[in-house]
């Protein structure tokens, strides 16, 4: 069966979107935004995750945050092994987490981003996130809500010439299989790349040559 295939937002609707959402929850639109997590990863990322200082800031993803039924949000595992992983911070990221941080109380182990204090719960994030995108233009029919902000992440890493491995690392995909799966048709189209290849060594080399008789 053919998947519909990702159209990513653009940055405006990004930039939209961080300010359509409560003054809580802007700081993480942009962190989705810079690290492709997974939502119950966000969820779930503790301020003893992030490390903001230094020359390499980073996000260690090793949890996310759980839905029980008729239970409270909790810690659980994530989704397949390779969902493990130190993600690199942007500093546009560790700007908002910084400005986050410095307005909103948060304990060293404590949730990065809740609702009036309490873990974010997947319903009442929803009745936040939907007339916030719908209002930015973003097609929330198709089902794929917050996981938009993924693909953002993703497309901008093959738009800057990262490659599938890093990609599917970055993401915590289990094999690169399943990022070209998603995000195949993004990549630049590699026609003109072929060509140049070809041409500026063997085209070079044969340049003026007449073609030889047999």
């Amino acid at each position: 069966m053919e998947k519909k295939r990702v159209v990513p937002i653009t940055t405006e609707q990004v930039e939209a979107l961080r300010d359509a959402m409560p003054t809580e929850l802007r700081a993480l639109v942009v962190f989705t935004a810079g690290t492709g997590l997974r939502q119950g990863e966000v969820f779930g990322v503790t301020r003893d995750r992030l490390r903001l200082l230094g020359r390499n800031p980073v996000v260690t993803v090793d949890r996310q945050l759980v839905y029980r039924h008729r239970r409270p949000p909790d810690f659980g595992p994530l989704k397949t092994r390779a969902s493990h992983r130190t993600v690199p911070l942007p500093q546009v990221v560790v700007a908002a987490l910084n400005e986050h941080l410095a307005r909103f109380e948060v304990a060293e182990d404590g949730l990065v981003f809740t609702l009036n204090g309490e873990p974010l719960a997947r319903g009442a994030f929803g009745h936040i996130f939907r007339p916030a995108a719908l209002k930015v233009g973003m097609n929330v029919a198709t089902g794929t809500g917050m996981h938009a902000l993924r693909h953002y992440y993703a497309s901008l890493l093959i738009r800057y010439g990262e490659s599938v491995k890093t990609v599917q690392v970055r993401l915590g995909h289990a094999t690169a299989a399943e990022t070209l799966d998603t995000y195949s048709h993004i990549w630049p189209d590699s026609d003109d790349r072929t060509r140049d290849a070809i041409d500026a060594v063997l085209g070079t080399n044969n340049a003026g040559e007449q073609p030889i008789a047999r």
